[in-house]
């Protein structure tokens, strides 16, 4: 199947956060047709495709659960009945931090659920799909925590590294079909969620460029990623961070 002619699709899980909406902008500037996921904060989707709507671009929101796989593969059914989606980026992700003495089997569950289980309910069902176009992008986005570890994100670190192994026997397995998978690891990024965790000072020792990324950074080394001129980079975790490490 030749795709060249054809307008391809994105999916970015998460895409109403920070970060996701930052890669679905992006994306959406790239011509891709964008699918932004959410699942309870449908409305900050919808905020998302409003903006890439109102620049020009095509988007759509969708919600449904990433740990729920029932959910999920339905969801999915119907996005592929209107064809394959070819580039998806794997961003969702939850923070349930504790020191591991004192973490819950919840706080292990939820994060290897949404992180990890979440990574195979929606990766697995489009592979077949973007395969007989012989054409794909798989991004994951992991963490900086899954290269070098972080104090009480034990779960956090476990779910995001066992991500960099996937994307890497992943892009083994693919790789003669035009499809490449990737990870992407980053460090202190400026998001509602991080402004929480790290002030100014915290970061200046941290980063030793002293500052916070900016989600469009992110966004940028996401969308080299899906595009032709890294078809050749397969297997990695490309880290961004300001040098912490």
């Amino acid at each position: 199947m030749n795709t060249t002619s054809i307008r391809k699709r994105a999916l970015v899980t998460g895409g109403g956060g920070g970060i996701g909406s930052a890669i679905c902008r992006q994306l959406a500037v790239d011509g891709f047709d964008v699918i932004v996921h959410a699942n309870r904060h449908l409305e900050a989707a919808h905020a998302v495709v409003d903006a890439i709507q109102a620049a020009g671009g095509q988007a759509q929101a969708l919600a449904f659960d990433i740990t729920d796989a029932t959910a999920t593969a339905t969801a999915l059914e119907a996005l592929l009945a209107q064809g394959p989606i070819q580039v998806l980026v794997n961003n969702a992700g939850i923070h349930d931090d504790a020191i591991f003495p004192g973490m819950q089997l919840g706080q292990w569950q939820r994060v290897i659920d949404v992180s990890l289980n979440g990574f195979f309910h929606v990766t697995q069902p489009l592979m077949m799909p973007m395969i007989r176009t012989r054409w794909g992008r798989i991004i994951n986005i992991t963490s900086v925590a899954a290269v070098a570890g972080n104090r009480g994100q034990v779960n956090y670190a476990a779910a995001k590294g066992a991500l960099h192994s996937a994307t890497k026997s992943l892009a083994l397995e693919v790789a003669s079909r035009g499809i490449t998978v990737n990870a992407v690891a980053p460090g202190v990024i400026a998001t509602s969620m991080s402004q929480d965790s790290f002030d100014a000072p915290t970061i200046a020792k941290l980063v030793p460029m002293q500052r916070a990324g900016r989600p469009e950074e992110v966004a940028d080394l996401v969308s080299f990623l899906a595009s032709e001129r890294a078809a050749y980079i397969s297997g990695q975790v490309i880290s961004i961070n300001g040098a912490m490490i």
